[in-house]
């Protein structure tokens, strides 16, 4: 064999060396892809997670009669928070503590108060994303391997939008003038549409392999104990503004709605989708939801007893790099502006999938016939060669 064709043999062993990291890609978009709407699924399948509206005219309750209906039909549960997801068609969720020391997520109608469900310890929200964020590998001290396989990942997915914007000269054109061919064959078909995906989705693979290498990046920091957040340590409260009562029974909070229209009086234009109540004596009521921006929230912390603001968190707060990191895990999953915004995230995710998908088919068909040609013509020049020593 001369060098040339073993040059060609081990540049074929690399391709095919490549296909699974690329079955790899494709998994991880398509569960990506999946974890978008997974709330929306389980909203689908589990009646309990509905906001199931009485009458047209129904009024929403608001957070503190959503947790006085809860006090009252289960008194032995210490509610530890309440959230209000953004989308209005699901239930309130709250998170509470049983006797026992058990904790629980209850499902709450946000027009009745009544307690719909509870949800599973481990549910299809939390089971996508754990099956695209990090294999379900578990996390043990620092990120876990899962993660950062997952995570360097958008390291190739970068590089092949460059090489592909490089390779495809004047993409810009097929903005203009897209071209699907149906009648020339499998290998035409696969071809335009992986050209044409690509074009229409530079903007949305652009934001997948960035979010994705910030991804990286945080763990490779947490993990060496590197801390780029200005937010400080928590205010607690002091103990001499604790009050005292004679029978040690726990001392009288303030109105949970009191509390919001404090914050929210402090704060203009903060929407409340998060309470955390005070997990002891000393910590404040924590509310915290979107403002203008919605990629990140803003905060306020609240003296349980006597309704001081304690501390607050605007996003005048935040240094530049904590705006834009705290912007990525949002961007990247679509989980910022309702179920419009997640529709938009699931049609680029599958046309993303069928992009990686189409490149396979071209490249391995492409690599197949290439590897058959290279094994073909060593055969064929030994017979030429065995036909030539016969003639002599």
């Amino acid at each position: 064999m001369s060098k040339k064709s073993r040059s060609r043999i081990w540049f074929l062993v690399h391709s095919w060396l490549a296909l699974p990291i690329w079955f790899f890609v494709l998994i991880v978009c398509i569960t990506g892809t999946l974890a978008v709407v997974s709330q929306e699924i389980v909203w689908l399948v589990l009646p309990e997670v509905r906001a199931s509206q009485p009458s047209d005219d129904a009024p929403l309750l608001t957070f503190g009669q959503a947790v006085e209906a809860i006090n009252k039909a289960r008194p032995e549960l210490v509610i530890r928070d309440i959230s209000r997801p953004d989308e209005a068609h699901f239930a309130l969720t709250a998170r509470v503590s049983n006797a026992d020391g058990s904790s629980a997520t209850l499902f709450v109608n946000p027009y009745t108060g009544v307690i719909q469900g509870k949800s599973p310890d481990f549910n299809f929200r939390q089971f996508t994303r754990a099956l695209h964020g990090w294999w379900l590998v578990p996390f043990t001290n620092g990120f876990s391997w899962g993660w950062y396989l997952v995570s360097l990942l958008s390291l190739p997915l970068l590089a092949s939008l460059i090489t592909g914007l490089v390779v495809y000269k004047r993409f810009w054109r097929a903005f203009f003038k897209p071209t699907l061919r149906f009648n020339h064959g499998a290998r035409i078909f696969w071809g335009d549409f992986h050209r044409l995906s690509g074009i229409w989705s530079i903007w949305f693979i652009a934001v997948i392999a960035i979010t994705g290498l910030w991804f990286l990046i945080q763990a490779i920091l947490f993990d060496n104990h590197i801390d780029i957040s200005t937010e400080g340590v928590p205010d607690m409260v002091a103990r001499q503004e604790v009050p005292r009562t004679a029978d040690g029974q726990r001392p009288m909070l303030i109105a949970v709605d009191n509390a919001i229209d404090i914050a929210q009086k402090r704060i203009p234009g903060l929407e409340i989708s998060d309470i955390d109540f005070p997990g002891t004596a000393y910590n404040h009521i924590s509310l915290s939801g979107r403002g203008w921006y919605p990629l990140m929230f803003q905060s306020a912390s609240i003296n349980p007893y006597n309704g001081d603001v304690a501390e607050q968190r605007l996003l005048s707060d935040y240094s530049k790099l904590e705006f834009v990191t705290q912007s990525m895990r949002p961007l990247h999953t679509g989980d910022f502006g309702g179920l419009w915004i997640k529709l938009i995230w699931l049609f680029f995710g599958l046309l993303l999938s069928m992009m990686v998908l189409s490149g396979l088919l071209i490249w391995t068909k492409r690599t197949a016939l290439a590897t058959a040609a290279a094994l073909k013509r060593p055969a064929r020049l030994n017979r030429q060669s065995n036909a030539v020593e016969i003639r002599q």
